[in-house]
């Protein structure tokens, strides 16, 4: 998984204090109001959650040509200087020691008591010497957590909080790249999961291989100043203004966790299936002994994928059954405006596997549905 917040987990809220509105706006507001966006709030951010052509056309938009998504909503606390490999190395999951600069990571945070997700990140490596990762490496990584997580970040690794002083844009789908070459040609040659610094039009950027929607694409961070200017030029060469609705439904399609909904309190990596994001040969880091503990015993639930044969999906905090008993509950579904029908990933008895059939209760009537692997549209990579 590339990024887990499209839509806020229920009661977040952004951090507030002096200097930090709230709602607080990102610096393509006037951008998305000149467009006609429908405004919602998002973390405590008022974020576009859909444009005039609708979620379904900007959701196809991704899939078949490009699109922008303003993600400015979420965190990036800069971490640099002595030691900041090794608490990084402490704090997450993941082991920064397999990759090393001018690449990113998707890593966790964990509760140390329960070793349940308190957020889901992607670590850009920025700067440094290339090749190996290690204490000495050197380098500055930009910690990118999900908006209402932020001060939780800060205060698991320190660092600065910069998240007023840029925008991010995403820039996704299978000519994502075609078109950024006429805009920031620098950032058309990121490769996947790299990260590099870039010109445009004499401001410094950083652009990333990553994204959160199942389709090639590059991330950009853009100084605030600039950032109106590039959300222009990108559409001008013909890259689609998409909300954070489509960015939502393009997710569940390439089945990645959500925070608040596939992670989140209660709900560890393992019981996510995202257990290749614990590194368990590079040593402590918090919530490990929990952890291993979960992992010694077992999970007691694990994440699924469901399917309907009609365009009505199963829905959230949904129970499902399974021959007639309670096997577990919905934690996202939709329709997919790809397949032509409802899905949604649950958290259901580990013993109920692909191919098992199963009822979801919907405002209490039952839906069928059956269990099927994910992602449930195959991603599409250059």
């Amino acid at each position: 998984p590339e990024r887990s917040e499209a839509v806020p987990a229920a009661g977040s809220v952004a951090p507030v204090g002096p200097g930090l509105p709230s709602p607080r706006l990102s610096p393509l507001d006037g951008e998305h109001r000149r467009l006609g966006a429908r405004m919602v709030d998002f973390g405590g951010w008022e974020m576009p959650v859909s444009y005039p052509a609708g979620t379904l056309v900007e959701h196809r938009a991704c899939r078949e040509a490009a699109v922008a998504f303003d993600v400015s909503h979420l965190g990036t606390v800069v971490v640099g200087g002595e030691g900041a490999f090794d608490r990084l190395q402490a704090a997450f999951t993941n082991d920064l020691g397999r990759i090393g600069p001018g690449r990113a990571q998707y890593t966790h945070l964990l509760d140390p008591d329960d070793a349940s997700v308190v957020d889901d990140i992607i670590i850009w490596w920025r700067s440094g010497e290339a090749g190996g990762g290690g204490s000495d490496a050197g380098g500055e990584f930009h910690v990118m957590p999900n908006a209402s997580n932020t001060a939780r970040v800060v205060d698991a690794v320190g660092g600065d909080d910069v998240t007023a002083g840029r925008a991010v844009i995403a820039v996704q789908g299978p000519l994502a790249r075609k078109r950024l070459v006429d805009v920031a040609p620098e950032a058309a040659e990121v490769a996947r999961f790299a990260v590099r610094d870039i010109d445009w039009m004499g401001t410094p950027c950083v652009a990333a291989g990553t994204g959160y929607t199942g389709e090639d694409g590059v991330e950009v961070a853009v100084p605030v100043d600039a950032a109106p200017a590039f959300w222009e030029a990108l559409l001008g060469a013909g890259v689609a203004p998409a909300g954070l609705g489509a960015r939502d439904t393009l997710r569940l399609e390439a089945g990645l966790p959500l925070h608040g909904h596939e992670l989140g309190p209660g709900i560890t990596p393992l019981q996510a299936g995202l257990g290749w994001v614990v590194a368990w040969d590079k040593g402590p880091f918090r919530g490990r002994e929990a952890l291993e503990v979960e992992r010694t015993t077992g999970v007691r639930r694990a994440l699924r994928g469901l399917a309907t044969d009609g365009r009505q999906p199963p829905r959230q905090g949904c129970p499902v059954l399974f021959d007639g008993v309670a096997a577990g509950a919905v934690t996202s579904g939709n329709f997919s405006p790809t397949l032509g029908h409802g899905i949604g990933l649950a958290l259901l008895d580990p013993a109920v596997t692909a191919g098992a059939e199963v009822v979801v209760e919907v405002r209490g009537q039952p839906l069928a549905a059956r269990v099927v692997p994910t992602p449930f549209v195959a991603k599409h990579r250059s």
